[in-house]
């Protein structure tokens, strides 16, 4: 199989766009759409449904994209077996529009000199097989979610503790607000399609919901642009969206990004690592991590008590 095409099709699910991938890959557009035709063609099943927006994977393609996202750490680890030199410190960040990929940008940019690569893995325990396996050196996660403590081996410090914000629609009724308490949202329906059961997302949302009364639907698929598209519409939906999630909807839809107060809700970053990674570049990471952390600040602020359960050298 052609791990170039395979690495085009990883590029395309997480941009969504085969004009960003392409921008991602250093290459045309032109190119990108002649890998994943090829890859198509030897796979006998389409990957992706072209749509106004973008890209988005087919069945088939959401079904091969944890395996291709593997076939490509097993061909980094076997190139780097045998390779010269410092390998690049591989990181994983969730997701390439998530406030743990700027963060770890500003370490790029900090310590341009090191040789980094970024992964995006699916949940904690996809990333804690990749941590004990080696496949790679450390994590942004929300961790010890209840019931489930980090395995023996595997350290991790509290990072950065990202706000939650109100999203809704022109029309709603607190679409006008400077600022909306957190008990506020008690009878309005918040929209979080793609929750998935069992990660640490979903814990983080749940325990959210039971401490202040909260309804949160996570019903339907979470296609590119349709969670926007309905608030725009609509005079009763809302939804929760991360303070640095960067998100983008045409200017006619007028959406309201709103601070949650009385208590923020705070998601907390967790970085991961295993003890017995010897990778030099580790140290330096976690040093700008603790250099770079906000100061916490005096505003009333709620995070779920089993994120508070993990030690870590800097955490609050």
């Amino acid at each position: 199989m052609d791990l170039t095409a395979v690495r085009t099709f990883v590029a395309v699910a997480d941009s969504g766009q085969f004009q960003e991938a392409a921008a991602v890959l250093a290459v045309t557009q032109q190119a990108v759409s002649k890998r994943i035709a090829a890859l198509e063609r030897e796979l006998g099943v389409r990957l992706f449904t072209r749509t106004a927006r973008g890209a988005e994977p087919t069945v088939d393609g959401r079904a091969f994209l944890p395996y291709a996202r593997e076939l490509l750490l097993a061909a980094e680890r076997a190139a780097a077996s045998v390779g010269r030199g410092r390998r690049p410190l591989r990181v994983d960040v969730v997701g390439a529009r998530l406030a743990p990929a700027a963060l770890l940008r500003g370490f790029h940019e900090a310590h341009p000199d090191l040789a980094l690569d970024v992964v995006t893995l699916f949940d904690v325990d996809s990333a804690l097989t990749a941590l004990r396996s080696g496949a790679v050196d450390a994590s942004f996660r929300a961790v010890a979610m209840p019931g489930r403590p980090l395995p023996r081996g595997v350290e991790a410090v509290r990072v950065y503790d990202e706000p939650l914000q109100l999203l809704t629609g022109p029309g709603h009724v607190l679409a006008g607000r400077s600022s909306v308490a957190l008990a506020e949202l008690a009878g309005h329906r918040i929209w979080m399609p793609g929750i998935v059961e069992g990660t640490e997302w979903a814990a983080y949302y749940a325990s959210l919901a039971a401490a202040f009364g909260l309804t949160i639907d996570s019903s339907g698929p979470n296609f590119s642009g349709a969670l926007q598209d309905a608030l725009a519409g609509s005079a009763t939906l809302t939804t929760l969206v991360s303070e640095r999630t960067a998100l983008t909807w045409p200017d006619g839809h007028d959406l309201r990004r709103i601070p949650l107060v009385d208590p923020t809700p705070l998601y907390p970053h967790f970085l991961l690592w295993s003890a017995a990674n010897p990778h030099p570049a580790l140290p330096a990471l976690r040093t700008h991590l603790e250099a770079a952390r906000p100061p916490r600040t005096a505003a009333r602020a709620w995070t779920p008590g089993w994120a508070e359960t993990v030690r870590g050298v800097f955490r609050p």
